[in-house]
Parts: C-alpha cells; structure tokens; sequence
C-alpha cells in the first residue's frame, strides 16, 4: 500500500519516517520528496507498506499526529494524474 505523508517538518529524514511506520508492519520503501535545486525536502513523501491492513492501521492512528513540531497528513496515496507539458519561458 502506497501512503501519502504530508505537512512534514523540513528537518525529517527517511529515516525518521521509517521508524514511524514499521511500527505498524513491515515498510518496503520511504521517499521524501525534495526540490531538485536545493535538495532540501518540501515537507511530503511517500512510504509504501508491504501489508494492505498495516497501512490503514497507521493512517487510522497517524493522521494528525504531532511529528517534530507538525500534525502530519496521512492517507492513501492517489496515482499520479498527468500534468499537462508547459513551456519554459523566459520572461
């Protein structure tokens, strides 16, 4: 199960995350997104949980959860739409 984790403190590491999760089962991957200039994170991710039941569990108990100083965003990730090609302008 693919979950969505938002509203994160810019200072969690995937690691962080990680431990967070693998309380409630067992965690396949973590991503933190992060702006490909800076690399600095901006504040959601993704972690994939093998089991489908310990996904909903920790989006049950997780969401709105204080985390670093944050109420997290927890839920079940939605595919990816398409965005529409745009043009780099230089204005």
């Amino acid at each position: 199960m693919n979950i969505y984790v938002g509203n994160l403190a810019y200072a969690m590491q995937e690691e962080d995350l990680q431990e967070l999760f693998a309380g409630f089962g067992p965690v396949t991957s973590v991503n933190i997104i992060k702006d490909r200039d800076t690399g600095n994170s901006k504040g959601f991710g993704f972690v994939e949980m093998e089991n489908e039941a310990d996904g909903e569990k920790a989006i049950q108990d997780l969401d709105g959860t204080p985390v670093k100083g944050r109420n997290i965003k927890v839920n079940q990730a939605r595919p990816r739409t398409e965005r529409p090609k745009t043009r780099n302008r230089n204005w």
